[in-house]
C-alpha cells in the first residue's frame, strides 16, 4: 500500500506501555485524524442536530486545534529523523512542496465552493446565497477579488484551514532546523511569536474588506511546534511523562472547560487586565484556554492505556483509512459540505434535512476513503508488474 510522508507510524515510545499488535503500522494517528476530519465536516454544515454531537459543545476548543496538533505529529514523524545535514535542502524541497500543495488545495476548493454556491443562487433562484460566507465582496469587486484570493488575501467562510496550514508548512524546515539545535530553543521562539501576534494583532489581513484571517498563522503555528516537539522528544527516546499529577490536571482541566461551556459561564470576567490572549477563548488567535484545552485531551490520549488499545485498529478499519488519506478526504468533506450548506439554505435551514445530508456525507467519506485506499493498491500493483 502507498504511504505518504505525513501518513507514516509514530513511534511506539509515544505511549511505552502499550504493546502493539502484531501490524506494520501503528494506527492511533491516523483514527484520531480521521475523527477530527469527520468533526470538521459536521461543523462546516451549520445548524443541523449532529452538529450537536462535536467537541466544539463541551470544551474550549475543537476539531481544528486538534487537527493541527496532529498534524504537528505527523510532520516530527515524516520529517524529523530525514532533515540531517547532507539531506536537509532535499527535505526542505520535499516541505514547500507540500505547502504549494497545501496551496493549490485551497484555492481548487475555494472556486469550488464559488461554482456550488453560485449554481444553487441559479438554479434555486436565490441571489441571496451570493451574500454568505464572504461571497459577496468577490461579486462587488470581481477583477481585484481574484487577485486577492490567489494571493491569499480573501479567504471565504469555511475554507480557512489549508491556507493557514500551508504558511506553516513554509516555515517547517526553519522549525526542523532549530529543533535540530535544540527544541527548548525552537519553543522559546514559537512562544514569542504567538505571544506577540495575540498582544499586537499580527496577523495577515485580508485585501477586500477590513478583516484579516480566521486563522491566524502566527498563532496557530505554536500548536504544531509543540505537536512537532512532542513527536521528536518521543523518537529520541523520551516519552510524555506519565505522571498522576498531570494526568489529574489535564482532566480537571477538561471537567472546567466542558462545565464552562455547557453551563455558559462566559460572562465570569477572568482577564485581570491580561491580553485577551492569555484570558480569553479567541480561535482567530488560538487563546490560551483554547490551548490549554487540546492540549490537556492530547496528553490524556498519549499516556492513558485505554485510548491507545482503543486507537488501534486493522490496517483497513474505515476509520484508519479515512486518517491515511487525510488531504484528498478533507477536499472532499470542504466540497460536500459546501453543499450542504446550500441545502440547508434553500430548505430554510432545516435541521433534518441538514442532518440527512451530514449522516449521507460521513458514509460518503468512508466509501471514499476505500476508494482511494483501492486505487492505492491498483497503482502499487502495476508498479510492481512494471
Amino acid at each position: 500500500m502507498l504511504q505518504k510522508p505525513n501518513d507514516l507510524p509514530p513511534a511506539d515510545r509515544y505511549a511505552p506501555a502499550i504493546v502493539p499488535p502484531p501490524t506494520t503500522r501503528d494506527t492511533r494517528l491516523d483514527v484520531y485524524r480521521a475523527l477530527c476530519l469527520l468533526m470538521i465536516f459536521i461543523n462546516h454544515v451549520p445548524g443541523q442536530y449532529l452538529e450537536a454531537l462535536t467537541t466544539k459543545n463541551y470544551g474550549f476548543s475543537d476539531s481544528a486545534e486538534a487537527f493541527v496538533l496532529i498534524s504537528g505529529l505527523s510532520a516530527g514523524l515524516a520529517y524529523g529523523r530525514r532533515f540531517q545535514p547532507g539531506n536537509r535542502l532535499a527535505v526542505a524541497m520535499k516541505v514547500w512542496r507540500r505547502a504549494f500543495t497545501l496551496y493549490v488545495a485551497h484555492i481548487m476548493t475555494s472556486m469550488v465552493t464559488l461554482a456550488i454556491f453560485a449554481g444553487g443562487a441559479l438554479y434555486f433562484a436565490r441571489p441571496d446565497l451570493i451574500s454568505e460566507i464572504n461571497i459577496r465582496p468577490l461579486v462587488d469587486h470581481t477583477e481585484q477579488g481574484f487577485v486577492a484570493m490567489v494571493l491569499l488575501g480573501h479567504q471565504l467562510g469555511y475554507n480557512n484551514i489549508l491556507s493557514m496550514y500551508a504558511v506553516v508548512f513554509l516555515f517547517l524546515p526553519a522549525m526542523l532546523w532549530l529543533q535540530a539545535r535544540s527544541p527548548s530553543l525552537l519553543l522559546f521562539f514559537s512562544v514569542l511569536v504567538w505571544l506577540a501576534a495575540g498582544v499586537f494583532t499580527i496577523v495577515p489581513f485580508n485585501f477586500l474588506d477590513e478583516g484579516y484571517w480566521f486563522l491566524n498563522p502566527w498563532s496557530w503555528q505554536f500548536l504544531f511546534v509543540i505537536g512537532l516537539v512532542c513527536m521528536m522528544r518521543s523518537r529520541s527516546g523520551k516519552p510524555l511523562p506519565r505522571h498522576p499529577v498531570l494526568i489529574a490536571i489535564s482532566a480537571g482541566y477538561l471537567v472546567l472547560s466542558f462545565l464552562w461551556v455547557v453551563l455558559s459561564w462566559w460572562s465570569i470576567d477572568i482577564s485581570f487586565g491580561l491580553p485577551a490572549v492569555l484570558t480569553g477563548f479567541d480561535k482567530t488567535f488560538l487563546s490560551l484556554s483554547r490551548l490549554l484545552h487540546v492540549l490537556s485531551l492530547g496528553y490524556l490520549l498519549a499516556v492513558v492505556p485505554v485510548f491507545s488499545r482503543l486507537a488501534r485498529l486493522r490496517l483497513d478499519h474505515p476509520l484508519v483509512l479515512i486518517g491515511r488519506h487525510s488531504l484528498p478526504v478533507f477536499i472532499f468533506g470542504t466540497i460536500l459540505a459546501m453543499a450542504g450548506q446550500v441545502l440547508l439554505f434553500v430548505t430554510g435551514r432545516d435541521p433534518l434535512w441538514g442532518a440527512l445530508f451530514v449522516a449521507g456525507g460521513i458514509g460518503l467519506h468512508f466509501v471514499y476513503a476505500f476508494y482511494l485506499n483501492w486505487l492505492g493498491e491498483l497503482y502499487g500493483a502495476a508498479h510492481a508488474r512494471a
